[in-house]
């Protein structure tokens, strides 16, 4: 079974759509959760004249990324006893991905994907796409149909209780 699972989250409730697939094979395997956040550094992104910001602004946006991840990875073992650990790297998102798994060893990588195609998949790029075709391990994704619909299933059932 899968001993060391991945999950890449970026703090969106969709990419935590994986966790719950996640949980079960961490449960059925007497697995643990690796929770993975990759920090994009400032200067990606914007322009700023002086290091000493752009230098508390990276510090701010990873110490955002721990506190994100403590707090999930705090749910997913009160929710399930499944030891579960973080990490935040930073760099290119798919390659600081790839390199994680490889360098900790994981088992599995779950993770979501937007599941865009022609132009806007043509645009954007996908993360998916490169991790699945980079990775040396499994990688299990999670469609956006079938995230939403087990959020569907479970908001018919809260309105039926």
């Amino acid at each position: 079974m899968f001993k060391r699972i991945l999950v890449p989250l970026d703090g969106s409730q969709f990419a935590e759509g994986a966790l719950p697939y996640a949980q079960m094979l961490a449960r059925c395997g007497g697995g643990e959760i690796e929770l993975l956040r990759v920090a994009v550094h400032p200067s990606n992104y914007i322009y700023v004249s002086d290091p000493g910001a752009l230098a508390d602004l990276y510090e701010s946006d990873r110490a955002h990324c721990e506190d994100y991840l403590r707090r999930v990875a705090a749910r997913v073992t009160a929710e399930t006893g499944v030891p579960t650990v973080i990490a935040v790297r930073e760099g290119v998102v798919a390659d600081s991905i790839l390199d994680y798994a490889e360098d900790t060893g994981a088992d599995l990588i779950v993770m979501t994907t937007h599941g865009r195609t022609g132009m806007e998949r043509w645009l954007l790029g996908s993360v998916a796409e490169r991790v699945v075709r980079g990775a040396k391990m499994p990688v299990m994704l999670i469609r956006p149909n079938a995230i939403l619909g087990a959020e569907s299933a479970t908001q018919a059932a809260k309105q039926k209780a």
